[in-house]
């Protein structure tokens, strides 16, 4: 399946920041959408600020147009979601208690409560292959099982090759 680009993208004032408020509130908006929506799609949870200026979101080949880099710190910033050193974006499309939501169901729709996994084979493991958590970065895979843990519906253990999750 390939990625739906939004109308904006093939239009190139898109690429400019507009300078009347109003319209780049709206401008701003569609280009957060647009990247948490190719961030999904591509299940990308971190955008290096360097790269980002010849990433297909931010750089469209065909119509000759990049946005500026003062622009891609400017959407960054309206995503709120920078590390420390201000390099990385951290892309939250899914918040953690929602990850450990789809986890669950997919637990409990398989007959898998009282059951334990290790952390690898719940997000990379054959059986969640076709499940939208499959891939989940370790970092958000565990947020998402401590946001399960404080609801009581699991526990996060540490194993002899690492952690894993026993389900209730």
């Amino acid at each position: 399946m390939s990625f739906e680009w939004p109308w904006q993208y093939n239009f190139p004032p898109f690429f400019t920041l507009q300078p009347n408020v109003d319209t780049r509130q709206k401008q701003l908006a569609a280009w957060c959408s647009l990247a948490l929506s190719y961030c999904r799609h591509h299940k990308l949870y971190t955008l290096d600020i360097m790269e980002a200026q010849e990433s297909p979101v931010f750089n469209h080949k065909n119509i000759d147009r990049k946005l500026s880099m003062e622009a891609i710190l400017i959407v960054f910033e309206e995503l709120r979601k920078k590390d420390k050193n201000k390099t990385r974006c951290l892309v939250m499309w899914r918040r953690p208690e929602e990850w450990g939501k789809l986890i669950y169901q997919w637990v409990s729709q398989n007959g898998m409560v009282n059951t334990v996994f290790t952390l690898y084979e719940l997000a990379n493991g054959d059986d969640t292959e076709s499940e939208e958590f499959h891939g989940l970065e370790d970092w958000m895979l565990i947020r998402s099982l401590q946001a399960l843990q404080m609801d009581g519906k699991a526990e996060v253990i540490s194993m002899d090759d690492g952690k894993g999750v026993k389900f209730f």
